[in-house]
């Protein structure tokens, strides 16, 4: 392929790309009591946009900066047995399964964010208390196949009741994670499930 057809290509896939953002819709989470799907509720200290994109359900799209750049993804009552994300047929499915040990979920997260070929890397792995009951944390880096971009992560789960709530916050290691960790941290530390 000729430099002109690359560039052109580019240009297309761009354009694709700004489209289908352009779908999506933006709402403004303000500071204060935030309740999420009647489920999961907040105290926040910080505001957050969140992205609800068509054709996507789950999980719950949070942003500071825009999708592209940070996202905190909120799970919440995944029951057992049920897909984590929609799955392509030729692909095996994420599936929870209530008696699931912590480093099988935190696979699941593998799965999740290393399916287009990134490289998912679990740096930390430890108790924790999420949405009011003993869970875990997990602290993880990925290198985005696409850019080569070295992505940062923390996320929270804990199972109640036989069904999985998680939440994961992502951004580039440099500058932007460094920036909002802070604020995702005080909202896991918030979160309780109603």
């Amino acid at each position: 392929m000729t430099a002109q057809p690359r560039h052109l290509l580019a240009a297309v896939l761009a354009a694709a790309a700004l489209t289908l953002a352009g779908c999506a819709n933006v709402a403004k989470i303000s500071t204060g009591e935030v309740v999420v799907d009647n489920r999961l509720s907040f105290t926040l200290d910080a505001a957050w946009n969140q992205v609800n994109m068509p054709g996507r359900a789950k999980p719950v799209l949070w942003t500071q900066d825009g999708i592209t750049i940070d996202a905190l993804e909120l799970w919440i009552g995944i029951k057992d047995g049920q897909a984590m994300v929609d799955t392509p047929k030729d692909k095996r499915p994420l599936v929870f399964k209530a008696g699931m040990a912590p480093h099988e979920i935190v696979g699941l997260f593998e799965g999740i964010y290393g399916a287009d070929g990134s490289t998912f890397t679990l740096d930390k792995l430890a108790p924790a208390t999420f949405v009011g009951m003993p869970g875990v944390r997990f602290d993880y880096t990925v290198l985005r196949k696409a850019d080569d971009v070295r992505i940062s992560g923390v996320g929270w789960a804990a199972v109640r009741n036989n069904e999985l709530v998680a939440m994961t916050f992502v951004a580039p290691r440099l500058g932007f994670f460094p920036r909002h960790v802070a604020k995702a941290e005080r909202a896991a530390a918030t979160a309780r499930l109603r």
